[in-house]
Formats: structure tokens, sequence, C-alpha cells
């Protein structure tokens, strides 16, 4: 058998299957549940990584939109592991200075078929001998840096940008301090108290879902001003043709290896963690590694 032929059944053998979906019957409510609450959370993180990118917060919505679904039918989980990060943010954010934003699609293009690469070439189940340690250090830096990121949002800064979260969670205490402003500080505080004293009186109930809605209805209804889709641009930017020379891969070739390997840790260490949090739950490193190269 040919190399050739060989990848090619390869590839075949990490396509979803009909088996895969026979563990989800029974649970259609629950999984459903579960996605609105994962989408409320990745909404304003998809907003704000495509805007901090330079190509727009309606290019970060469409991606995780697209992505999201690509990775969780592709993938090797029956978790949902994907979602937006901040981690692509810094990788990419010098690329559009440096080529344009068109270049950002060239760069996920090729990271993709690296990814896919790596799950023909069966590299993704050399996770497993990750130290745990490493695995315990990488769901609490994803904990800080969830926590750091709402910051500014919990005490009403707005415009609070940068690569650093820790920086700039810290500017926007100092601007709280100087000009305090109580109202989203409140609501905040009063979110986060209704979901934990809720899970422990009723942990059958999405509490958390429950009470970012009813926020966001309360804030709506005192702040006509606020208009999410008059911000975001007309139309994403058209991709130019003139960097599929030679030339215009190799300088995005570091770019594009940099974002396959923030793929391929981050997703395969978070299905690690979710499968220790679950029951009788294995996700396969090497279809996850293909899910995420096709999205």
């Amino acid at each position: 058998m040919s190399p050739l032929t060989a990848g090619a059944r390869r590839a075949a053998a990490l396509l979803p299957r009909r088996g895969d979906w026979t563990g989800l019957r029974g649970s259609t409510g629950r999984n459903l549940l579960a996605g609105a609450t994962v989408a409320l959370v990745a909404l304003p993180l998809a907003l704000a990584f495509g805007a901090t990118s330079g190509l727009g917060a309606r290019a970060g919505l469409v991606t995780a939109v697209i992505a999201g679904f690509l990775a969780a039918v592709f993938g090797g989980s029956t978790l949902q592991v994907s979602g937006p990060t901040g981690a692509m943010t810094v990788v990419l954010v010098p690329v559009v200075h440096q080529f344009g934003a068109e270049a950002v699609l060239m760069v996920g293009l090729m990271a993709g078929f690296i990814l896919v690469a790596l799950a023909v070439a069966r590299l993704g189940r050399y996770v497993r001998y990750l130290p745990m340690p490493v695995v315990e250090g990488f769901t609490a830096g994803i904990a800080v840096v969830i926590a750091l990121q709402q910051v500014p949002a919990a005490l009403g800064v707005p415009n609070a940008e940068g690569e650093r979260v820790w920086r700039v969670a810290f500017e926007a205490a100092r601007t709280f301090a100087s000009h305090p402003a109580p109202a989203p500080l409140a609501v905040a505080v009063a979110v986060a108290a209704v979901i934990l004293v809720g899970s422990r009186w009723r942990p059958a109930l999405p509490f958390s879902l429950l009470a970012v809605a009813a926020a966001t209805v309360v804030v709506q209804a005192f702040s006509l001003d606020t208009d999410l889709l008059g911000t975001l641009p007309a139309a994403l930017p058209a991709p130019s043709l003139g960097f599929f020379d030679v030339g215009a891969l190799t300088l995005l070739l570091p770019s594009a290896l940099a974002v396959a390997a923030l793929a391929a840790l981050e997703s395969l260490l978070s299905a690690t963690v979710a499968d220790g949090m679950s029951v009788n739950q294995r996700h396969d490193p090497d279809r996850e590694l293909f899910g995420q190269g096709i999205a």
C-alpha cells in the first residue's frame, strides 16, 4: 500500500461515524441548555477577539459560529472543548499589522493543514504523556485568565484593551478607583451571588443562564443607547490572492505553526480536563486534532 493510499484511509477513519451520536440520545434537552449557556459566554469573547485582532467584531462572531460547529462535529470529544481564545489574538495581531487582514485567512488555512497532518500521523495520542501538574496548571491558568478578562466589564470600564489580561485588569481597577461606577459592579456581584446560591439550592436549574439573561434584560431596559449590531463592520475584508505565492507562504509559516500548536495544545488539554470532570468520557486525541484542523 502506498503512503498516499494509507494516508487517505487514515483520514477517512477520522471522519464522524453514526456511532458517535448513539450516546447522545435522551439528553437533547440538557445539551441544548448547555449549548445556550456556552454560546452566551462565547458571544462577547468572539466579538472582542475579532475587534482586537483587527478584522472586526463580525469576523469574530462568524468564526465562532462556524468553527465551533465544525470542531464539535469533526472533533474527538463528546463534550464541547472549543471556543474563542485570547491566545490566538496575540499571534494574529502582528500578522494583521505586518501583512494585512487577508493574511489571517492564509495563516488559518495553513494551520488547518498542519493539524490535519498531525492527526493523520497519529501524533495526538502523545498528549497523554503530559504530567498531571501541567494539566492542572493549564486548568488553573484558564480560570485566572477568564476571571481577569471579566474585570473591566464587572467594573464598568469601557474600551479596556491589551494583549496582557493582567495589565488590562489592573488598569481597569485603577480607572474604577478614580471614577467609580457602582451599577456595573452591583450587577456583576448580583449575578455571581444568584449563580452560587442557586447552584446549591437547585443544582438541576440553569441559574448561570437565567442570571445572565435576567441581568441582560435589566441592563438593556435602563441603557437605551446600547446598539451592539451598530458597532459591527458592514462586511468582512476581501481576501487577496497575493498571499498564495511561495514567498508569502514562507513568511507566514511561523505564524501558522504557532496557531496550530496553540490549537492542538489547548484543545487536547481541555479535552483531557473535560474527561476528568465527566463520567466514562474519553476523547480521541487524533480525531480532536482533525476536527480542529477542519474548523
